[in-house]
């Protein structure tokens, strides 16, 4: 495609895939600073990328592609902003987001909570150093044999999601003696603004305990009659990749109409209040994710109106930013393998990953961006699509992106935001094994999830 039709196009592909079509289409070497870390830089001698000012062709390099680039200083400013702008409030990191040793030792120094939802993930938090006080349990199937671990391993608070886990949670209680700590999740009712499959609030879904129904009630009234468990409050997530406080405010009014009525009808006013989070992050110029102390401030002062109305005392608040803290932290480093120009329509720029390492654009529909990363170029921009290497048609990275026009097999491409649901959900379609994690800081990389190896595939094939 020639300069003058990418041109022309920019005006008319509007709508929410436009990753950067907000740019001059002529700027191809241009970084919006909402989509990439704090230490990314095009140095201004060589245009490569850098990150805390190390070269991204000496990390391509030394640790290969594809492979996740993780900012350690973007990544611990991000649990600051965000424990500052709560203040007393426990913000929990969402582990399934990513969750490692190296990123839990991070979490610990920081001073932030860990939520996680398997053992797995738990055998991680616990490797890491999470004090298991510090610890929340979430998921609607923990096994007996999960739920046992937790109460060994003393997590603070376990996030019961039916009357199943209850009635498990209570057994074990009673055969070990120990007064596990839970919150029960409340289905709100409230529909968030984003795509279905991580909206989490509306009836129709699995998680939690339905509010309308009556089940919500049914659940504080068994546990309470069955005095095993400590009650300690109620938690109400609506879903992720969320950019404003407007459902939260009628989530808050909800649940805590919730706990003014336990108060009322059993005389326990429960001392906390989990109102979950999932809040947004930019993965294109048309994302505007607000910032922390603007989400705090309007969290805290819904809670505040609400509790007042109802004659409650102000619960200890949680909080989960989910994707915010990790998401924007870390990119993806891909390497061009082929570019293909399909009759004018678009040009076909495929790399050495793919739907195995980011399976999000196939599953949600997702948007990302993308740029040329080890050089810049004076070529004028074509309309192209980022393809992986996977046997699959719908193997798409970045649906539609202005790229320079001398794209080429070899170039070093950088797709944005790919820090949250991305490493966590890889897998290995077509036997292709899964990436690294390099974690750069200080003018040093080093690898913090190494990279999978065709040995450790057939290791576990056992025919």
């Amino acid at each position: 495609m020639r300069a003058h039709e990418a041109g022309a196009l920019h005006a008319d592909l509007g709508g929410s895939h436009g990753p950067s079509w907000l740019r001059t289409p002529g700027d191809v070497n241009a970084l919006v600073p909402t989509l990439w870390p704090k230490t990314v830089k095009r140095d201004d001698r060589t245009g490569a990328l850098t990150v805390a000012g190390v070269d991204i062709n000496k990390i391509a390099e030394e640790h290969g592609t594809p492979a996740y680039i993780f900012d350690e200083a973007d990544f611990r400013e991000r649990c600051r902003r965000f424990k500052e702008a709560f203040g007393g409030a426990d913000v929990y990191y969402a582990g399934k987001a990513f969750i490692a040793a190296a990123i839990v030792r991070i979490l610990v120094e920081e001073g932030l909570f860990l939520d996680v939802c398997t053992g797995g993930e738990l055998a991680v938090a616990l490797k890491g150093g999470m004090p298991p006080e510090r610890l929340g349990f979430h998921g609607n199937n923990k096994s007996t044999s999960e739920l046992s671990r937790a109460v060994e391993a003393g997590v603070g608070r376990i996030i019961v999601d039916s009357f199943d886990e209850i009635g498990r949670l209570t057994r074990i209680a009673r055969d070990t003696g120990k007064t596990p700590k839970v919150l029960i999740r409340v289905t709100v009712g409230v529909e968030a603004h984003t795509h279905e499959y991580i909206a989490t609030a509306h009836e129709d879904q699995k998680f939690g305990f339905s509010l309308a129904g009556g089940a919500a009630e049914q659940a504080v009234e068994r546990i309470l009659a069955e005095g095993v468990l400590e009650l300690c409050g109620l938690h109400s997530h609506i879903g992720s990749q969320i950019f404003d406080s407007s459902g939260f405010e009628v989530a808050a009014r909800r649940i805590l109409g919730l706990q003014a009525k336990i108060h009322e009808k059993h005389g326990v006013e429960l001392p906390e209040l989990d109102l979950g989070g999932g809040f947004g992050i930019a993965y294109t110029t048309q994302d505007n994710p607000a910032e922390p102390a603007d989400l705090a401030g309007d969290l805290m002062r819904i809670v505040k109106q609400e509790c007042a109305a109802l004659h409650l005392s102000v619960p200890h608040l949680s909080v989960e930013p989910g994707r915010a803290i990790v998401g924007p932290a870390m990119f993806t480093l891909y390497q061009v393998g082929t570019v293909k120009d399909v009759d004018g329509i678009r040009t076909y720029v495929s790399v050495d990953g793919g739907m195995s390492d980011n399976i999000r654009t196939a599953l949600y529909d997702a948007a990302y961006s993308a740029t040329v990363a080890g050089r810049t170029s004076t070529e004028p921009p074509i309309l192209a699509r980022v393809v992986g290497k996977h046997c699959e048609a719908g193997d798409i990275v970045v649906k539609d992106e202005f790229l320079p026009a001398d794209v080429r097999a070899g170039d070093l491409l950088a797709v944005p935001g790919t820090g949250a649901y991305c490493r966590s959900m890889a897998s290995n379609y077509n036997h292709v094994p899964r990436p690294p994690v390099v974690a750069v800081a200080d003018g040093a990389s080093r690898v913090i999830v190494r990279r999978e190896t065709e040995d450790d595939l057939l290791r576990l094939d056992v025919g």
